[in-house]
Parts: C-alpha cells; sequence; structure tokens
C-alpha cells in the first residue's frame, strides 16, 4: 500500500494487502472481488498524532478507513477552526470521508489522536466503486448514503414475550395451581397473585438453564417491562421479596383456566421459553439495576455493572479503579422512538453517553449526518479530562478523577516517577488492645520493571503460604516476559538474592540477609512452578537455575534456616532439569510440544510435487527455506506460502517462526518462486471430502461421540501452556516464542465448527439431514454436560454458519436464541460463573477478551509498565488456571462394541473449510427462492 503508483502492484503486492485487510473490521462484509478492487486501487497513509487530515467547509478529495489508531472529529459552529469541538472519536475499522460522492463540503475537520494508519482511495476510484458494489458498502457509511447498521443484540418481538408470558402462567396452573391465588394483606384482599420468591423459586425448579436466583429476576423482569406480568402497585422492576405480581390474562375479572389442549402445548414450550427468557435476561436485569437510584445499589448490583463496563471499548483506557466508581454513578436511559433528540447543537453538556444498544446520529446543522456512532461507543459535547471521559455529570467524574489522584503514591528517583502505587483501605481490621484500626493496602498501578519486583520481593510474607496478598507477585511471575525477558531477570534476582544490608547492627543485618534470602528462594520457586518445562527450552534459565541451587546449598550449610527451602528447591530442581524419556509415556498420553523438538512436515512445490523436511518446531520461515533448498538443491528467490483450499495465498516474512501449526485446517505449505506465486493452485487432497461420512456416523450413538471429542479436546487442552496466551495476546514475534499447543487447540475449535457444516451440506436426503440437525443439536448438549464448552460452541456455531442456517426445510425451529452472542456474551460468561472444574471453556471469547485489553491499554506509560494492564490479562489467564485446576475424568459411557471406531473418527475428520464450496452445496441442497 505504499503510495507507489497502484498500477506498479504485483500479484504478490495485492495478496500481501489483501491478507491485511481481511482482518480489519470495516471491511469484514465485503465480497472478496471488492477487496481486491481496493488492493488494486489504495493507498497506504501513517501519520503521527496531532495530524489535520483536513478541515470542515473543504472539498474532499479522498475516502478514508481507519486500519489502526484513532481520529478526532472536530466541528465549529463559526468559521474559526479555534472554536472547534471535538464531538466523538474514530478507532480502528470505521470509514469516512464518503461526501465525495456528491462534492459537498467536509461536514467536520479530521485531526489524528495518536499515530494512525489509513486506507485512503482517491476520489474517481471510490466513486466508480459504488455504483458497482454499493449494496455492500451502504453499511460503512453514515446516512443519506448508508443503511442504518442493525445491533447484534437478539430483539424479540412483542407477541413472543405475550407467548411467553401465557406459557408459564398455564404452566404454573398445571404444576402448581396454589401459587395463583387470592391473597390477603394488611386486610386488603388481591385478587389472583403469584408472590415474588415463589415465582423465582419455581423458575429454578424448571430447567437447569436458570442457575442463579439473580437469573430468574432478570427473567422476570423481562415479562413486567413488557407488561406481561404486573406488580399490584405498579412498581417497575421485579424484587425476590414478598410482593404481589399478576399475569396479565389474570387482570380480568374470572379469567379463564387453560384448557387441556392448553395445558399440553405450555408443557412442550416451557423450555424453550425458559431459554429465550435465560437469554435477554440479563440485560433486562442491567437495565434495572441502572434504573435505581445510585444511593439504592447493593455491592451485587455494582459488580454487575463493574463486570459490563470491562467490556465497554469507550472504557478500555480508563484504571479498573475508577471503572468501579463509574459502576456507582452510571444511569439508564431508553430511548425507543428513531429520531429523538437527545441534546441540541450549542447547549452546554452535562452529560456523556455510552450506546449499550442501537445507534446514534451525529448531525450538524445545514451539514446533514456527520457520522453514526453504534454499540460501545460513546459520544457528549464534553471536553475530555486527562484523555479520560467524563461520566453521569461532570461532578461526578471530577470527583472519582480527584479521589483516584489524592489516593495515589508516587517514588521518585533523580526527579522520574519509579513507582506508582494506589491506597485503598483494606477489607480486614485487626485489634489492637481492644481497639479497632482501619489497614490501609497499596496496589502496584506502574513502575520500572525493577522497581516493581523489589517492592513485591518486599511486601512478600514470609509467615504463610503463597497466598492472595501475594496474587500481585503472582501476576509478574506471569506476566514479566512482556517487560523483562529471562535474560534480564536471572541476573536481577541473583542480585537481590546475595545483597547486603549497608546499615543496622550485625543482627539486624543478618535478618536481613536471611529474609531477602527466603523470599528471592520462594520466589524462584513460584517462577518455576508456573514457567515448568518452558524453562528448559531456554539456556539461560536452566544455567540461572544450576548457579542458584549451587548458592542456596552453600548458604544452607552457614544459615540452618534455609535448609527446608532448599529440600523444596532440590525437588523442583530435579523435575525440571530431569530430562523426559521420550519412550512408551510419549504414547500413553499426549505430550505438550516444545520448540526445540523436530517435526517432519511436507512442503509444496507449483506441480503438486513435494519435499519432506524435518526442523524444530519453532524454526523460523529462513530456517525452513533452507531446508527446502537443501533438497531441491536451489534456494534461488523462494518463498513460503500458505495456500488455502479456497486459494488463497499468504507469504509468511523470514522471521516467522512455527508456521505449521499457523495453517488453516486445509491449508498447506508451498515454496516457490516470486514469479510463480499467481500459479499456485490447491492440491485436490485440500478440497476435502465429496460425500459425508453418514453411515458411519449415524451408528454411533450422541453421547459416545460427545465424551471421545471431550476426552481429545482436553489432551488438547492441557497440553497449552498459561504463557502461550501471553504470547499470543502480545504477538509471537515480539517474545520471540512459538504457542503451537495454543494454535493446535484453536484449529480443533474451527475443524469442529467445520465438520458440522460439511456433514449438513453433503447430506442430500432431507429426511436424513434432519435426524442429523438432531444429531447434532443432542452432541452439543452431551459436550456442555461435560463442560466441554469450546467443542458445544463449535458445534453451535458450526449449525448458524449462513449455508446450514438458510436450508429452511431441514430447520423446524430457531433453538439459537440461547446462544445469541449479544452483550458480550453475558449469558455464558454467566453459566461458567457457576461450573465446577475441569471446564474446556470457549477459547476464543478468553482470546477475544486478552486482545480487547491488550489493545484497549498501554504496555507503557510515560515509560513505566503499565501493571494494572498486566493484571487484567494475568486475570483471564487464571480463567484458564482454574478451569484445569481438575483433571478430566467423567464416567465414560458404556464401552460400546464400536468405542474404538468413535474414538479414531473424532480424532481424524475429514472437512471441507472453502465457504464458497459450502455455500454452493447448500444451494445444490435448496436452491434459493425466487
Amino acid at each position: 500500500l505504499t503510495p507507489d503508483l497502484p498500477a506498479e502492484r504485483s500479484g504478490e503486492d495485492v495478496d500481501i494487502i489483501l491478507a491485511r485487510l481481511k482482518n480489519v473490521k470495516a471491511f469484514e462484509r465485503f465480497h472478496p472481488s471488492l477487496l481486491q478492487q481496493i488492493c488494486l486501487c489504495g493507498f497506504y497513509e501513517c501519520l503521527e498524532k496531532g495530524i489535520t487530515l483536513y478541515r470542515q467547509g473543504d472539498i474532499g478529495t479522498s475516502w478514508y478507513a481507519v486500519l489502526s489508531g484513532s481520529l478526532d472529529v472536530k466541528v465549529s459552529e463559526t468559521s474559526s477552526y479555534q472554536d472547534a469541538v471535538t464531538i466523538c472519536s474514530l478507532g480502528t475499522g470505521t470509514a469516512f470521508g464518503e461526501s465525495i460522492l456528491d462534492n459537498t463540503p467536509r461536514h467536520a475537520t479530521i485531526v489524528t489522536r495518536e499515530f494512525s494508519e489509513l486506507l485512503r482511495i482517491e476520489q474517481r476510484e471510490f466513486r466508480s466503486l459504488w455504483e458497482k458494489y454499493h449494496h455492500c458498502m451502504a453499511g460503512l457509511l453514515a446516512p443519506p448514503y448508508g443503511v442504518m447498521e442493525s445491533s447484534l443484540l437478539l430483539i424479540v418481538p412483542s407477541e413472543k414475550l405475550l407467548r411467553a408470558g401465557k406459557v408459564l402462567r398455564n404452566a404454573i396452573l398445571s404444576r402448581a395451581p396454589h401459587m395463583i391465588r387470592d391473597r390477603k394483606y394488611h386486610l386488603k384482599t388481591y385478587r389472583q397473585c403469584c408472590v415474588g420468591t415463589e415465582l423465582v423459586d419455581w423458575q429454578m425448579q424448571q430447567s437447569s438453564c436458570v442457575h442463579s436466583r439473580v437469573q430468574a429476576v432478570g427473567m422476570w423482569q423481562v415479562l413486567l417491562e413488557e407488561g406481561v406480568l404486573n406488580h399490584v402497585d405498579h412498581e417497575l422492576s421485579f424484587q425476590d421479596k414478598y410482593l404481589f405480581y399478576r399475569f396479565l390474562d389474570d387482570e380480568q375479572e374470572d379469567a379463564p383456566l387453560p384448557s387441556e389442549e392448553e395445558r399440553k402445548e405450555s408443557q412442550e414450550e416451557l423450555q424453550d421459553t425458559l431459554l429465550l427468557l435465560s437469554q435477554i435476561g440479563p440485560d433486562a436485569h442491567m437495565r434495572m439495576i441502572l434504573k435505581k437510584h445510585p444511593s439504592e445499589r447493593t455491592a451485587d448490583d455494582l459488580e454487575i455493572i463493574y463486570e459490563e463496563l470491562l467490556h465497554i471499548k469507550a472504557l478500555s483506557h480508563l484504571s479498573t479503579t475508577v471503572k468501579r466508581e463509574l459502576a456507582g454513578v452510571l444511569i439508564f436511559e431508553s430511548h425507543a422512538k428513531a429520531g429523538t433528540v437527545l441534546f441540541n447543537q450549542g447547549e452546554e453538556g452535562t452529560s456523556w453517553y455510552i450506546i449499550l444498544k442501537g445507534s446514534v446520529n451525529v448531525v450538524i446543522y445545514g451539514k446533514g449526518v456527520v457520522c453514526t456512532l453504534h454499540e460501545g461507543d460513546d459520544f457528549g459535547k464534553l471536553a475530555l479530562v486527562n484523555d479520560a471521559p467524563r461520566a453521569a455529570s461532570i461532578e461526578d467524574f471530577n470527583r472519582i478523577l480527584r479521589d483516584v489522584e489524592a489516593n495515589t503514591v508516587r517514588l521518585k528517583e533523580h526527579g522520574l516517577d519509579v513507582l506508582v502505587l494506589e491506597k485503598s483501605l483494606s477489607s480486614s481490621r485487626t485489634s489492637i488492645q481492644g481497639s479497632s484500626a482501619s489497614h490501609y493496602k497499596y496496589k502496584v498501578m506502574s513502575g520500572t520493571p525493577e522497581k516493581i519486583l523489589e517492592h513485591l520481593l518486599e511486601m512478600m510474607r514470609l509467615d504463610s503460604q503463597f497466598t492472595e496478598s501475594d496474587s500481585a507477585l503472582d501476576d509478574f511471575v506471569l506476566m514479566h516476559c512482556v517487560f523483562l525477558p529471562n535474560s534480564q531477570l536471572c541476573p536481577v534476582l541473583l542480585a537481590h538474592y546475595h545483597a547486603q544490608a549497608s546499615q543496622g547492627s550485625e543482627q539486624e543485618k543478618l535478618d536481613y540477609t536471611l529474609n531477602n534470602k527466603r523470599r528471592v528462594i520462594r520466589l524462584v520457586m513460584r517462577w518455576a512452578a508456573v514457567h515448568g518445562d518452558q524453562l528448559q527450552q531456554d539456556e539461560v534459565s536452566v544455567a540461572f537455575l544450576e548457579e542458584f541451587f549451587l548458592a542456596v546449598s552453600n548458604d544452607a550449610k552457614v544459615l540452618p534456616t534455609l535448609r527446608d527451602q532448599l529440600i523444596e528447591l532440590e525437588r523442583t530442581h530435579k523435575i525440571l532439569l530431569r530430562q523426559f524419556s521420550m519412550g512408551d509415556e510419549k504414547l500413553q498420553k499426549r505430550q505438550p510440544i516444545k520448540s526445540n523438538d523436530e517435526i517432519l512436515f511436507k512442503v509444496y512445490c507449483c506441480d503438486h510435487t513435494y519435499t519432506t523436511i524435518r526442523v524444530s518446531v519453532a524454526a523460523s520461515v529462513r530456517e525452513v527455506i533452507g531446508a527446502v533448498a537443501d533438497k531441491l538443491g536451489s534456494a534461488e528467490d523462494l518463498l513460503l506460502v500458505n495456500l488455502s483450499s479456497a486459494g488463497e495465498k499468504s507469504v509468511f516474512k523470514p522471521n516467522d517462526v512455527s508456521v505449521f501449526s499457523t495453517l488453516s485446517i486445509n491449508g498447506r505449505l508451498f515454496a516457490c518462486r516470486r514469479d510463480q506465486l499467481d500459479s499456485l493452485t490447491p492440491l485436490p487432497e485440500q478440497e476435502g471430502p465429496s460425500t459425508g461420512s453418514l453411515t458411519t456416523f449415524e451408528l454411533m450413538s450422541s453421547k459416545d461421540v460427545a465424551y471421545h471429542m471431550t476426552s481429545y479436546d482436553w489432551e488438547l487442552f492441557h497440553c497449552v501452556h498459561e504463557l502461550e496466551l501471553i504470547y499470543h495476546t502480545f504477538g509471537r514475534q515480539c517474545v520471540k516464542k512459538t504457542t503451537v499447543n495454543l494454535d493446535l487447540f484453536l484449529r480443533r475449535f474451527n475443524e469442529i465448527q467445520f465438520w458440522v457444516i460439511t456433514e449438513m451440506c453433503l447430506c442430500s436426503q432431507l429426511s436424513k439431514r434432519v435426524q442429523l440437525l438432531k444429531k447434532f443439536i443432542k452432541i452439543a448438549a452431551h459436550c456442555k454436560e461435560y463442560r466441554n464448552l469450546n467443542a458445544f460452541f463449535a458445534v453451535i456455531m458450526g449449525l448458524s454458519n449462513p449455508a446450514v442456517s438458510r436450508l429452511t426445510q431441514t430447520w423446524e425451529v430457531n433453538i439459537f436464541a440461547q446462544f445469541d452472542p449479544s452483550r458480550n456474551h453475558r449469558a455464558y460468561r454467566l453459566t461458567v460463573a457457576k461450573l465446577e472444574p475441569p471446564i474446556i471453556p470457549f477459547m476464543p471469547l478468553l482470546i477475544k477478551d486478552m486482545t480487547f485489553t491488550h489493545e484497549g491499554n498501554k504496555t507503557f506509560i510515560d515509560n513505566l509498565v503499565n501493571f494494572e494492564k498486566m493484571r487484567m490479562i494475568a486475570n483471564t489467564v487464571k480463567i484458564v488456571r482454574y478451569c484445569r485446576s481438575q483433571t478430566f475424568s467423567p464416567d465414560s459411557p458404556l464401552a460400546s462394541k464400536n468405542h474404538q471406531d468413535v474414538w479414531s473418527y473424532v480424532r481424524q475428520l475429514s472437512v471441507i473449510d472453502n465457504q464458497r464450496t459450502l455455500t454452493q452445496l447448500s444451494h445444490e441442497l435448496e436452491p434459493r427462492r425466487s
């Protein structure tokens, strides 16, 4: 995309640009041929912070899309630029500048807010693209050119909720008729009422999808908001208390009892109704909390709002303390009618808004719509304070920032900050001679790597096991590779171990030395436990452990207090430094793949011949090309290419490592010269199967399949090292580490997804296809029972792929209300929070959370490590640790006679991973209706 003439770009240039643009959110719905055209005519712009791209009133010449960074949209009510007010920001994935379509002046001034990368298309090219592809580009542009983007949220029609109310009322009258009756309270009779607590009790007994009373309250709140259930005193929030509620049908005198037919229908529909309500309940519960006056919110309410704030991009740069404070002051506003004006141009702004659902147009007098903001965006005519938006009201936000700053302790050396701590009141209160004294605790916010380590060692308690108070130390041990690699950490640890006190009595000096050594030994053992066999692959760490062990052994002869720790250290040392034998145990159980393991794999040439090479897992592309060249006898200008089954090519860079694990499911590695790139074609085997495996598959029980899938998935999941999640988040190139076990586990998710789509699209007989659909739904349900949420979601997402979901004859009902991804998978998060380990989590969501935290927060603030960010990422990694804290060993289903067949089948799924082919097959099964 360099600003050379686009006409000079080679086929390889276009492929490289295409691979990058496919990952840009703004282009995710673009047709491949449109993307190809953009690659041929787009320019790359890379701008520093504070650059004005164009001014309000200019006549435009180009259209832009944001590849990275962000830009401020500034509007002036006079012609003077000095009066311009920032009305919103455009982040990664947004596009702007469509006024070039009709030559109207620019509606706003656009200034880069930080270092930003843009894609620019000149007016003439943009107009011709618009004429040809405007139907799929419209979603990107603000009205009047574009169409309003519909929210991801599940919108449930009123009639569906009316029906839900009827089903629940009829089910109660069938199963527990005593719950709906006349009630007397304070000498007054309330006709045909239910009690809040009884409704919650009843709902929790009806379905396994209702995990907690809080969840049940949200489900009843949905019906209360819709007027299907009413509080007798017209209160607007449902409460789990002795309060009276009445179903809409019971509002009329002598409401009829359900007929036998209606009772039967309510029994059949009850589970689906509860699933639907459990999906939309969290939203209603959230609205209910935000409608309460801030002074009435409970600790649980604040926790629920805080959880929500963690996933809102407008807040990603604020510290967790500020987010917790915001939870107490945010309030809910609902504007159901399109066209409602929230505030007018020129009015003094008093509030700041975040969009939870829907979209908002930013309109300037006489200029029309400047841009459209969507879910997760924020707006408000307030100046930004300390680069952080004001919340709820100016006073609230100023108070929060003031309080946070007042509780910040800064340690300086040579006039510069080296450690920033946040002071908060400790919840534990200890009694001193009968009186209670409150204690402060200090949390590390940022600092230099060495100062953070020094502070955490000083704060380590020696009188207890590694406890919650040392969780910051645990976060340091987990995350240090990002800011203090082993090559720097090991010498620092040795220096700390050998440090001597410079003042004090002889006894004080001795105590200092001893405690200092004990702390470092403890930290090293924790470090070795967390990093495990990753340390064996690092020469620096192995040499350090040898030297450290020797130093402690020598000291223990003089300082008997160290002997207990020496025994523990010896045990750790032996486990870590013995070379694992690769004999029979390798066959018994899958072992994690190490970066220095050697593997054999095939690299293909243009003519589909191949050469087999042996290299280490972590081999760089340069080394792989070297090995191929040795076999081929020449390395002249060789490229290493990932060729997908759809024929998409991506060229690896010479420094890329362990590329074999990054291939798509049916992807293959090709080596070719630059001039041969265009002639590469996929191998016939990459197309995948031409017939489904139904004849074998239909003989296997759903439970057997789910069990063996879970067993295999657990093996893959168990091999993923915690650190691989960190390497993946920060980029393997940055930390120069491989993530091969994680890559294979993530690929398994795609494999299961495509297996479901492949089998459905290769099943030509309608009756068989309906049976197959039911079988997949059963497999998903059994995976959920086994707590294999990764496979559960993979099957569900396979069934919701357009190639399957469009098969309307196959589907009788839409079962996906419960799996809607809106509100950031809140229903899933609620489910997981209640599960006991072992759990195989929905890994793509954990990866998304970590990426969100990483991209929304700087790693360094004013040259200091942002330890708050490290803590947030470590918390997500600890979810994986929790999921694996128990070993997977459920009772195996009765070993059926084809047990071995099922075992082999689930480990070697044969799939088509080309979406075009699958869509084509789907249209052959059920042609599009005209």
